[in-house]
């Protein structure tokens, strides 16, 4: 078979080594002259190409990010700056010792989703604003030239994802004053938690996801806000709490209207110390502009704005496919089977098609998206299983559903959705981690084998159902294993503080492991 990818970042990358795991030829078509996709910053990158901010570093763990048979470095930080990230990316396109073939039997899109800025509609006055507004796409790096002038200047951002709270930390250390404006505030948390483990590690494990489907929604809410919120109001003597302190959310302006696992958080760890200092400051809405300033919904006037950063998000659309339509995109609503697949082009659908074109038909499902996820983790081990399970399709040994059940599982995601996250372009791609990754790994038949285990392997099974849910994890079972998948996912955190070199780390290593089920009663609790 041939197979076709569109795109060599983040998702593309695996989507090549899947498909020659299994003896395929593959063409990959990347618009840039360098892998990377979004994570290869580019000062000046081409109309439709994503790069991210100069100082932009990876929201998840090297851990939970690395592909699931390669480990990134263990001297590598454990949240990479994009630099390193790509030295990562060049190390795994090397290991999978890519070629370069012509024509298809299938195709794997991958062009991600953070190309075409999404911008709001106009605000009243805006039009005689003599200021400069832009799109966070266009902001990378304020120290080359054609980024210079926010030195000394007032900057307004609006949104408070994880962009727009990354360019108002960054600018609040070289502009006048920053102000942040967000429509419904969010929860901030921070990338290190006890004993300085990642975040992502402590949160995204089986036994946590367990105990989420059987404690009621509110009350986890509760209890993840007030360690969100830095406020412990009991003490167990048991237990030795050590969490890195928070901070008060509605101290900070920044309390929003919903739940905690109602939206997608934000990640910052330098965000409380600027609003603290005064170099951001928290704002509502933008109600209205003036000649040269900017009125918020409060009422307040801020006389006078330089420069006004819209960090609004993005839209998607795949204009490369049948000119966008085959996969219809409505506010960033596409029906698509597991994120991936167009129910158009199932068994049934394809058979119509085929029989009115008269064209042979051999393949089933030989179209996917890639990495068209917003994951409550790192998306780079989802869009690798994306991948997997694409090539098992392809190759007949996995089946899925016709159109009409295709369909079915969409709608049913799709209410989910809207029942536990609030109404917004963002949310319509949503996934947990755990859930989706356990979900495309029992279709393609990797998923851990953990009973057994726990009399087989009692150490292992630990570690698969109490610690962070590492991509090695899908490599002890099915197709393509990796023989050192055990011994990775046992050694996982020596690497995690590797870069952690002094003696007394080690020793604190060695004298006070972390008890994982103590951990999740924290977590919880």
């Amino acid at each position: 078979m041939r197979i076709a990818v569109i795109g060599a970042g983040a998702s593309g990358l695996p989507a090549i080594k899947s498909a020659l795991e299994e003896n395929c030829e593959v063409i990959c078509y990347e618009m840039a002259s360098d892998i990377g996709g979004l994570w290869n910053y580019k000062p000046d990158p081409c109309p439709g190409e994503g790069s991210v901010m100069k100082s932009t570093v990876i929201n998840t763990s090297k851990e939970m990010t690395s592909y699931s048979d390669f480990p990134a470095p263990s001297e590598y930080a454990n949240y990479m700056h994009n630099s390193q990230l790509l030295k990562y990316f060049r190390m795994y396109a090397e290991h999978t010792n890519n070629t370069t073939i012509e024509l298809f039997d299938g195709v794997m899109v991958c062009t991600g989703h953070h190309t075409h800025e999404y911008w709001p509609q106009p605000w009243k006055g805006q039009n005689l604003f003599k200021g400069k507004i832009m799109h966070s796409h266009e902001y990378k790096d304020h120290r080359t030239e054609n980024f210079k002038g926010f030195e000394d200047k007032v900057v307004a951002v609006v949104g408070i994802g994880n962009s727009g709270c990354d360019i108002a930390v960054e600018l609040s250390k070289i502009s006048s004053q920053v102000y942040l404006s967000t429509r419904s505030g969010a929860w901030v948390i921070n990338r290190v938690w006890q004993y300085g483990e990642p975040t992502d590690l402590n949160y995204l494990t089986r036994a946590a996801f367990a105990f989420k489907k059987i404690i009621p929604w509110k009350v986890l809410c509760s209890a993840m806000e007030k360690k969100v919120n830095g406020r412990q109001d009991y003490h167990w003597k048991s237990i030795n709490y050590s969490f890195v302190d928070r901070f008060d959310h509605g101290r900070y302006g920044l309390k929003p209207d919903h739940r905690i696992l109602a939206a997608h958080v934000t990640i910052n760890d330098e965000l409380p110390n600027r609003i603290a200092s005064g170099t951001v400051q928290v704002k509502p809405n933008i109600a209205s502009f003036t000649e040269h300033g900017v009125v918020f919904d409060d009422d307040t006037i801020v006389e006078h704005v330089d420069i006004v950063v819209l960090a609004t998000g993005y839209s998607f659309g795949f204009p490369i496919v049948e000119d966008g339509r085959l996969i219809e995109v409505k506010e960033n609503r596409a029906n698509l089977y597991k994120y991936m697949y167009p129910p158009e082009l199932s068994d049934k659908a394809r058979l119509i098609l085929f029989h009115r074109m008269k064209m042979d038909l051999n393949l089933q499902n030989s179209l996917a998206v890639i990495g068209l996820i917003q994951p409550t983790g790192s998306i780079l081990p989802l869009s690798e299983i994306q991948t997997r399970l694409f090539m098992s399709v392809l190759k007949g040994r996995t089946k899925i559903p016709n159109q009409v059940n295709m369909i079915k599982d969409i709608e049913s995601k799709r209410r989910q959705m809207e029942r536990e996250f609030v109404a917004s372009r963002r949310h319509t791609i949503q996934v947990y981690y755990p859930s989706y990754m356990d979900e495309l790994a029992e279709l393609y038949g990797c998923k851990p084998k953990i009973f057994r285990r726990c009399f087989t392997d009692p150490m292992l099974a630990y570690h698969l159902i109490f610690y962070g849910l590492v991509p090695y994890q899908y490599r002890l079972d099915g197709d393509h294993s990796w023989k050192d998948a055990r011994r990775a996912i046992l050694t996982f955190e020596q690497r995690v503080f590797e870069t952690t070199r002094t003696r007394k780390t080690r020793e604190t290593m060695k004298t006070k492991p972390t008890n994982k089920l103590i951990t999740l009663v924290r977590l919880i609790f």
